[in-house]
């Protein structure tokens, strides 16, 4: 076991702490209250390779390994958990689908342009009344010709109003077998391909989410990803590399909170001296800097294994489970360490508290981790 980061995973971390003060940091409240998705700023992140973190660099990306890639979402994640959230979701979901599972021609056609930057990645699974039993949507796909016509909508997708290319898996089949789901790539500006109603949320709002919704959109069979049928077992993979990213997510946060945390206990007079030299204080950082320390442990295991071609269904539930619900804690104690203060907009752990909350539920809620966890406990 080697537990140093590399030169590389150190050089970006910098890099990314810079880009974040200059860039991020001066706007964050200003994009979270308007809930302005800052299209300028992801432009910027794809000149600086952090759009195709995983992407070969011959297809225009930064070729870089999951290592590095949880530093970048880590990193970011710290300062603006929104935007996190919205390089998560276009490099693993949308990209990373793409790349994955795209012919030659397919990723020559979207995955440079997804990778500079130039366009933004959405991916679609998830429906009004299928969430965790995404076997059940109702968006289908019905063949005509060289063209498949698709009818239905998918909410809660990352980036659905203003990206410009979709991953979408929508039923081929027959409702609830898992082989009877396709996935299809999707452009802006398709007939009968929009966007719907935006979601007012909690927290992450800077990070755009909206329906995608298709009405006798006509898709060529050219844009369908793999054979016909195997959408579903395509994005369940795709799913174990999206846990690593929310793990490293959730680690950001409450690095984030953990560190806010920690300044200010350090500052905070009572009784004539810091209020860190309480002991139910102390206690608190004592529990937060340990737990934080396990979900990167977690993490960088789920990504060794990622990186090895490695079975990592099992490592990236745990990951990102454990990450998630410790986020929440983390956050959930940074506010308390604040006292009064960490209830008002003037400190940064009033965000990470409300922004913690999705990682739980994003990208398979804490309880199918769970499920996902137990059934590959059991096979053994």
């Amino acid at each position: 076991m080697y537990f140093d980061t590399s030169e590389t995973q150190n050089m970006i971390a910098q890099s990314i702490r810079d880009f974040a003060e200059k860039n991020i940091r001066p706007h964050i409240m200003e994009w979270d209250e308007a809930q302005v998705f800052p299209v300028p700023l992801f432009k910027q992140l794809g000149e600086m390779g952090f759009m195709g973190v995983l992407v070969p660099e011959e297809l225009g990306g930064a070729g870089l390994g999951y290592h590095e890639y949880v530093t970048i979402v880590e990193e970011i994640s710290k300062v603006d958990p929104s935007i996190g959230l919205s390089v998560a979701a276009h490099n693993s979901l949308c990209t990373n689908h793409i790349l994955t599972f795209g012919n030659e021609e397919q990723k020559k056609r979207w995955i440079p342009k997804l990778a500079s930057g130039e366009h933004i990645g959405a991916w679609g699974l998830t429906e009004h009344n299928t969430g965790s039993d995404a076997a059940g949507m109702n968006t289908t796909a019905k063949k005509d010709g060289d063209y498949w016509i698709v009818n239905g909508a998918k909410n809660f997708i990352t980036h659905a109003i203003s990206g410009d290319i979709a991953v979408v898996i929508v039923r081929t089949g027959e409702k609830g077998d898992s082989r009877g789901m396709t996935a299809f790539v999707f452009e802006k500006g398709m007939p009968g391909f929009t966007s719907g109603k935006k979601e007012n949320k909690l927290g992450m709002r800077a990070s755009e989410t909206a329906e995608l919704v298709f009405d006798n959109c006509r898709i060529p069979d050219a844009n369908r990803l793999g054979e016909v049928g195997e959408g579903f077992i395509q994005a369940m993979k795709i799913l174990d590399g999206g846990r690593i990213s929310i793990g490293a997510l959730s680690l950001g946060i409450a690095k984030g909170a953990y560190e806010a945390a920690l300044k200010y206990s350090k500052e905070r007079q009572q009784f004539g001296k810091p209020i860190s030299e309480f002991q139910g204080v102390s206690f608190k950082l004592v529990d937060m800097a340990t737990e934080i320390e396990a979900s990167e442990l977690l993490l960088h295991k789920a990504a060794f294994l990622k990186e090895q071609h490695r079975p990592v269904t099992t490592a990236g539930a745990m990951a990102k489970m454990y990450a998630s619900e410790m986020c929440v804690k983390v956050a959930n104690e940074a506010v308390q360490i604040h006292g009064g203060y960490g209830f008002t907009k003037d400190f940064p752990v009033e965000k990470f508290y409300r922004d913690a909350k999705l990682c739980t539920i994003g990208e398979g809620t804490t309880e199918i981790q769970k499920v996902v966890i137990s059934r590959n406990l059991l096979k053994g």
